[in-house]
C-alpha cells in the first residue's frame, strides 16, 4: 500500500511530504533554503572581520601603506573613508600582520591621546593613552602573536596578547593646538621586538587626496574579502560552527573559493538579506537598553557591556553585528562609566516623530546649556549608505563645542541641518543631500556626572516647516 501525500504549508512555499518525510523533489529546496540561511547568519556573524579587512586591503592597495605603518588622517577628505569617523580629531591608525613581524613593540609618547590595540574581530586588547595603563604617560607596549610566551623583559612593558594574527593600533590625539599634536605623532614609534636594537622608522602616511573606503563590500566581493582574511587568521574556538557553515557554502581555510553556482546564489542572496537585518539591527534597535532616555529617540549605540563582547553565558552576537555595520573599533574608554574619562556616543536615526532623516528636509537640535563633556562635544552627520561623513559640497559633517558657533542668551545652541543654510545661523548649519539618507552622532568627550544620572537631556531632531 502506498504512503499518503500531503502537503505541509512553509514559510519558504507548500512542501510535499511523503507520510512524515518530504518527498525527494523538496530535499533540494530545503538544502537551498538552509544555504540561505547559513549565508544570511555568516554575513552578520563576520562583519567587524570582514571590515577591519576591507580597511586594510584598502590602506595597502590604494593608499600604498605597508605592514606597520601608520596612515594620519587629519583633513576632510582622510577621513572619508573611515565609518562613523569623529571630524574634530586627527586618526592616527596602522595594521600590522604579526604572521610578519612576530612581537610588535609599539613606543607611545606622553600626552593627550586616546586609543588601543585590536584584534581582527574588533576586540580591544589593551587601550593606550588615557584611558590605558600608562594614563597618558606614554610607555612602551608590547604585542604577542597568539600562543606566543612573554619575553624576559616582559616586565618593560604593558602587554596585549592578541587572540588574532592581525591587529589594528590607533589612537587619536586630543590636543586642539594642530603643531602640538603633529609633534606628539612623530615621536610615535612601532616595530618587530626582533628589531629592538637598530629599529626602522615608523612611516608616516597620508591619504593625500586620494579615494579610499572602509565601508564593508557588497555582493561576491564580501565573501571574497572574508575568504582571504580567514586563510591569514587562527580560527577561534568559538567560532568553529560558523566556520562548518561557511564550508558548506564553499569558504574554507587552506582551500581556494571556488564556489558552485548553487553556493554563489545563496551566498548572493545571502550577502543582500544579512544587510537588510543589519540595518534593521543597527539603525532600529531592539536591545532592552538602547534607548538613551526612554522620552528621547537618542540611542545608545554602543552597546557592547565590554570590550570582549562576552558576557556571563553567551557573546553578544547581535550587539556586535549593530555596532560594526555602523562603526568601527571597541576600546575600554569608548564604554566607561567613569564620570570624566574616556566618550560616549548617541545616535540618532530618526526625528522627534520617528521618521527616519531625509537629506532633501530641513531640521533643527535644540542643544541645552552646560552639555556634560569636561573636554568637548561635537554632534556628526553621517551617510545612511556608506556610514562614513557626509560626502557634501559644503565638506563639512561636524558641529562641536570647539567651533565658534552662534550661542542663545542662556548658553544653549540651536543646530541647522539641511539643503541650505537658514539665513543668519550659517554657522551652526551642516549642509545635507536631497535623495539621501542620514543619521546622526552626538560624541560627549570625558562625560560628567550629568550624563551617567540622565539629569541632562539632549533633545530630539526636528522637522523645521
Amino acid at each position: 500500500m502506498a504512503t499518503p501525500a500531503s502537503a505541509l504549508d512553509t514559510r519558504i512555499g507548500p512542501i510535499t511530504l511523503e507520510g512524515q518525510l518530504p518527498d525527494r523533489a523538496s530535499i533540494g529546496k530545503l538544502y537551498e533554503e538552509l544555504d540561505f540561511q547559513q549565508a544570511t547568519q555568516a554575513y552578520l556573524w563576520s562583519l567587524p572581520l570582514v571590515s577591519y579587512a576591507q580597511w586594510e586591503k584598502e590602506f595597502h592597495d590604494k593608499l600604498g601603506a605597508r605592514n606597520g605603518d601608520l596612515m594620519v588622517l587629519t583633513s576632510y577628505e582622510d577621513k572619508l573613508g573611515v565609518i562613523t569617523a569623529n571630524a574634530t580629531t586627527p586618526y592616527i591608525l596602522g595594521f600590522v600582520d604579526l604572521n610578519e613581524t612576530g612581537p610588535l613593540v609599539i613606543e607611545l609618547p606622553p600626552g593627550p591621546t586616546a586609543g588601543g590595540i585590536g584584534d581582527f574581530w574588533q576586540r580591544a586588547i589593551i587601550d593606550m593613552g588615557q584611558t590605558g595603563p600608562d594614563q597618558g604617560k606614554g610607555g612602551k607596549y608590547l604585542v604577542l602573536p597568539p600562543g606566543t610566551q612573554a619575553p624576559e623583559d616582559a616586565r618593560d612593558y604593558y602587554l596585549a596578547k592578541s587572540q588574532t594574527m592581525n591587529v589594528l593600533v590607533g589612537f587619536r590625539v586630543l590636543d586642539p593646538d594642530p603643531a602640538k599634536g603633529k609633534a606628539l605623532v612623530e615621536q610615535f614609534r612601532m616595530y618587530p621586538l626582533k628589531d629592538k636594537a637598530n629599529p626602522a622608522p615608523t612611516r608616516l602616511l597620508s591619504p593625500d587626496g586620494k579615494r579610499w573606503s572602509g565601508t564593508q563590500p557588497r555582493g561576491m566581493e564580501y565573501w571574497q574579502r572574508l575568504h582571504q582574511i580567514i586563510q591569514r587568521e587562527p580560527v577561534n574556538e568559538r567560532d568553529r560552527f560558523y566556520m562548518a557553515m561557511l564550508a558548506s557554502l564553499g569558504i574554507e581555510k587552506d582551500k581556494p573559493f571556488t564556489p558552485t553556482a548553487a553556493q554563489r546564489k545563496a551566498l548572493e542572496q545571502g550577502v543582500q538579506m544579512g544587510e537588510l537585518i543589519a540595518k534593521a539591527n543597527t539603525f532600529a534597535k531592539r536591545f532592552a537598553q538602547a534607548r538613551y532616555w526612554p522620552d528621547r529617540q537618542w540611542d545608545t549605540v554602543l552597546n557592547i557591556t565590554d570590550p570582549s563582547q562576552r558576557v556571563a553565558y553567551y557573546d553578544q552576537l547581535w550587539e556586535r553585528s549593530a555596532w560594526f555595520y555602523e562603526a568601527v573599533t571597541n576600546t575600554k574608554g569608548m564604554v566607561s562609566q567613569t564620570p570624566g574619562l574616556g566618550q560616549t556616543y548617541l545616535g540618532a536615526y530618526t526625528d522627534a516623530k520617528g521618521n527616519w532623516l531625509d537629506g532633501g528636509k530641513s531640521y533643527t537640535l535644540h542643544v541645552g546649556a552646560n552639555p556634560p563633556a569636561r573636554q568637548f562635544w561635537s554632534l556628526t552627520v553621517y551617510d545612511i549608505d556608506s556610514r562614513c561623513l557626509i560626502d557634501n559640497p559644503q565638506r563639512k559633517a561636524d558641529l562641536s563645542s570647539r567651533q565658534d558657533l552662534k550661542h542663545n542668551a542662556d548658553g544653549s545652541v540651536d543646530l541647522y541641518f539641511g539643503p541650505q543654510a537658514p539665513q543668519g545661523h550659517e554657522a551652526n548649519w551642516v549642509q545635507t543631500l536631497p535623495g539621501k539618507q542620514w543619521f546622526s552622532y552626538m560624541r560627549l568627550y570625558a562625560p560628567t556626572e550629568a550624563y551617567f544620572d540622565k539629569s541632562w537631556k539632549l533633545d530630539d531632531i526636528q522637522l523645521r516647516p
